[in-house]
């Protein structure tokens, strides 16, 4: 039996993100991996069974990961705009310090994986986030409206900001920087678009 080795180990974890991240998942063969993480391809059943089971490691634990972080200081009791700031902040910090594992999150999100990966999401997660809807439209502190709505409303202007930031320019190629005073920016039109009419 061969001893596993933490450094090779993450480096196939790395090149294999970044593979699927470049080059989609079709991108992604044992033999390629090995010369991108310096491996040999046996080196890399040590520690995956195969292709399949390699993928849905890194997704359950990244999706773990993401998870944790998301619900840093969060409660799902606490007023809906500190709660959703809560939110914008720990997703922000998230996904800025772990870009790679974002965009490969991203990928198994619009994947034939897509299924598996939101079975690792943490029943904790979708309870806390679900009662935290639930409490602001009692509170009425948030309007009613579908899931996917309130999900563009809430979440996506977040998103664009982040990757914006993350591609290094915003629309028609323009330098941008994300910022929390832009965030903080954005996220005081989203709640006022989110507050229920008096």
């Amino acid at each position: 039996m061969r001893i596993r080795d933490e450094v090779k180990e993450r480096a196939i974890r790395r090149q294999a993100m970044a593979l699927i991240v470049e080059e989609g998942f079709d991108g992604l063969s044992m033999h390629k991996l090995a010369r991108a993480a310096g491996v040999s391809a046996a080196t890399i059943y040590i520690y995956f069974e195969d292709r399949e089971d390699l993928i849905l490691t890194l997704c359950r634990e990244e999706t773990l990961r993401m998870t944790e972080a998301t619900l840093r200081g969060f409660d799902p009791g606490m007023p809906f705009a500190d709660g959703l700031r809560n939110q914008w902040n720990n997703r922000a910090d998230f996904w800025l310090s772990n870009p790679l594992e974002c965009r490969f999150l991203e990928r198994m999100r619009h994947s034939p994986y897509q299924e598996k990966a939101l079975d690792f999401l943490k029943k904790e997660f979708k309870q806390a986030m679900e009662q935290f809807v639930r409490n602001a439209i009692r509170r009425r502190e948030l309007v009613k409206v579908p899931l996917e709505v309130f999900w563009a409303v809430a979440y996506a202007p977040l998103y664009q900001l982040v990757k914006f930031h993350l591609d290094g320019t915003s629309l028609a190629g323009k330098k941008f920087r994300f910022s929390k005073k832009l965030m903080e920016e954005a996220l005081r039109l989203v709640l006022r678009g989110l507050r229920p009419e008096e």
